[in-house]
């Protein structure tokens, strides 16, 4: 991979627009060999001459240079795509034109959004397809932001990618199967975004800016702008403008109550709330919306000490209702002790019925061990804190939890 960060992000971003611009019509596996060959090209070229003024072109044209020359010349391309080979090479640029087109492009990523999240395929392997397919991650990166081994994410994308293989059909998506499929194509994305946000590893900026990208392409497709998709966007803006003050200049994870809230990205601020007033109409009411409705509520707050605690308390108990969890519980229980005090939350805590499930989960230790300390039990504090940092699940949280005890 380059080096620059320019040019990774470029050519995640440009692998993506050539995958989802050439696959319909040349299959999966030819349009995957077009974009790398465009990449390795690049990689010999801009070593010896520089980085062109407009990179974003020069990849594409070579990808389309590349294509025509694949599917004349290998006998393999011609086997994926053989009522290509009978086009005379006028015809093939002129499609290839057509495909390469900023508005194609996007419904073709769009296809291959549902494509990718297809009901049968399992959610593990959804996720690796979207981020592989439409991001440009490679086995590698997903492997690392989701702590598994390389070898079992390249078994998800090789699973994947023969499913789509072997159903072609399923790239050429109706107007009526849109319904049907947003839902599972809604929850891939949550999955992805939260994996950046909440997951294993580290924060990971890339996966929820790559996961709010392809919401708002979603939102943009009229037969899958719904309410809940919306309502998705909002939650999705609204939690990822935290992202600058919730790590400091150093790596170190910042406590939400210790965030500066100036450093909030107020342009995420501003589209979240806008996707989250386009939520509001209808009468649906899903998971997501009660959570854009949580992140709604931080938001417009000017301080922890100012949030307005009984709302969020009310939210979370209808949160409850349509999505119960122990992780719902946990937050429930915060926001209770953040309204009535830590004794009522430490309560909370402890009666929420499920908690073996959480027996694994380093935040909810840290959260007894916090209302311990608020109530001056700092010997019960440091032991919860001791048991959450045995528990955490990276370095960032293990240097968090290690300078709370």
């Amino acid at each position: 991979m380059p080096k620059s960060g320019l040019e990774d992000h470029l050519f995640r971003r440009e692998h993506a627009r050539i995958v989802a611009a050439l696959t319909r019509r040349f299959g999966l596996a030819l349009a995957e060999d077009v974009a790398q060959d465009a990449y390795c090209r690049a990689l010999e070229v801009w070593r010896v001459h520089g980085l062109p003024d407009k990179p974003a072109a020069w990849l594409t044209t070579t990808a389309k240079r590349r294509a025509i020359d694949l599917v004349r010349r290998d006998a393999t391309a011609q086997r994926l795509a053989p009522e290509l080979a009978s086009e005379t090479e006028h015809d093939l640029e002129r499609e290839l034109a057509e495909a390469f087109e900023p508005t194609a492009i996007r419904d073709e990523q769009l296809r291959m959004m549902f494509a990718c999240c297809q009901p049968g395929l399992a959610q593990e392997v959804q996720v690796a397809l979207v981020l592989h397919i439409l991001c440009g991650f490679g086995a590698a990166e997903i492997a690392g932001a989701f702590l598994a081994s390389r070898a079992a994410i390249e078994k998800r994308i090789s699973r994947g990618k023969h499913e789509l293989a072997n159903h072609r059909e399923a790239l050429e998506l109706a107007a009526a199967e849109v319904p049907e499929r947003v839902a599972t194509v809604q929850r891939a994305l949550y999955l992805l975004f939260s994996e950046g946000y909440h997951g294993t590893s580290a924060v990971r900026a890339e996966l929820c800016a790559e996961a709010i990208r392809l919401v708002v392409l979603l939102a943009e497709l009229p037969a899958a702008a719904t309410s809940t998709t919306h309502a998705l966007a909002a939650l999705m803006c609204l939690h990822a403008a935290r992202l600058p003050a919730r790590v400091d200049a150093d790596g170190e994870l910042n406590a939400f109550a210790d965030q500066d809230r100036a450093r909030w990205d107020q342009a995420l601020v501003a589209g979240g709330l806008a996707h989250f007033e386009r939520s509001a109409t209808g009468t649906t009411l899903t998971a997501y919306h009660v959570e854009a409705a949580i992140a709604a509520v931080h938001a417009s707050a000017a301080s922890t000490d100012a949030t307005d605690w009984a709302a969020i308390v009310a939210l979370y108990d209808r949160l409850a209702q349509i999505s119960p969890s122990p992780v719902v519980a946990l937050n429930r229980a915060i926001a209770i002790g953040k309204r009535d005090g830590a004794a009522r939350g430490l309560a909370e805590l402890h009666a929420i019925t499920d908690r073996d499930r959480l027996a694994h989960y380093p935040f909810y230790a840290a959260a007894l061990g916090e209302l311990e300390h608020e109530l001056g039990h700092s010997e019960a504090a440091r032991g919860y804190f001791a048991a959450a940092h045995a528990l955490a699940r990276n370095d960032a949280e293990r240097r968090f939890l290690a300078k709370r005890m």
